[in-house]
């Protein structure tokens, strides 16, 4: 007489631990990712060399020609140039957020996180949060590279470093934008060109490079009413880089840009990481 024993069918690990869980992942993944970046040392080398163009590019080639305030001193142009460039550079990250994701997935990373006992989200969140290291420290160089072209501050330190916390939080809200890109698509190629194909229209009809009131009436209102105009102007208040005379719109967000910055910021993060760790859950190398 033979006595089977019944048969268990394998089971996919579950995450356990709940919010501490998810920290713990979290940043286990986003020390992956830096020690990768730190191996790859011209990633992080080209990634310094575009925002330190513009910076200089705009500052001595613009300067003077654009009117800021009544005024065409150079600058006047630079001091208001600085918080657009720092607010295109947190947010031209994003490619690189969702070509490194689409890179994972093309590899199957992805799918083998999928297999082990983490707290859902946790690959993209760790993910996001080592490319915000990487952009603070892009931030750092080119804030250098601004004070040696002429930029300068106006405020207490207090009120710079909450403008510098606001150009990283809409960063690390953009780069959840990337992360949905990465997981949308088929190749890291695909990824870099769908993070910058619309981010060129976002930056430059905003008030990042121009005052808006010099746009046609429509650009305008599009421009006053784009998050990365907010936090451009947000900026600028607490860098205490808008010029004497300078007529801020009427539009709700130029009036108050602090507050407008942190609502669209934080409305970016909730809806794009809801859809991006809801696509994480069903694809596929």
């Amino acid at each position: 007489m033979t006595i089977t024993s019944p048969r268990t069918e394998p089971t996919a690990p579950r995450p356990g631990g709940g919010i501490t869980q998810g920290v713990r992942d979290s940043l286990v993944i986003a020390r992956r990712n830096l020690v990768r970046m730190a191996r790859i040392p011209e990633v992080v080398i080209f990634g310094l060399i575009q925002p330190v163009m513009f910076v200089v590019l705009f500052s001595y080639v613009f300067g003077g020609s654009i009117a800021v305030g009544g005024s065409t001193s150079p600058a006047a142009y630079r001091e208001f140039l600085m918080a657009g460039i720092f607010a295109q550079t947190v947010t031209f990250a994003t490619a690189g957020a969702g070509a490194g994701i689409a890179d994972d997935m093309h590899k199957g990373l992805i799918d083998r996180f999928r297999s082990l006992p983490m707290a859902r989200g946790a690959v993209l969140t760790g993910r996001t949060l080592a490319d915000l290291v990487q952009t603070m420290l892009t931030v750092v160089v080119l804030a250098v590279v601004a004070l040696f072209v002429g930029w300068r501050t106006h405020e207490n330190i207090g009120k710079v470093l909450a403008g510098f916390a606001l150009l990283l939080l809409l960063g690390y809200a953009f780069s959840w934008i990337g992360a949905l890109i990465g997981l949308s698509v088929r190749t890291p190629e695909a990824a870099t060109s769908g993070g910058l194909i619309w981010l060129f229209p976002l930056t430059f009809i905003s008030n990042a490079f121009v005052p808006s009131e010099n746009m046609p009436a429509f650009l305008r209102h599009i421009a006053e009413w784009n998050p990365f105009s907010a936090t451009v102007q947000a900026a600028r208040e607490l860098f205490g880089n808008l010029p004497e005379g300078y007529p801020v719109p009427q539009a709700w967000p130029m009036q108050h840009p602090v507050a407008a910055s942190v609502l669209w910021s934080l409305l970016i993060i909730v809806v794009f990481r809801t859809l991006a760790v809801r696509k994480y859950r069903s694809a596929s190398a």
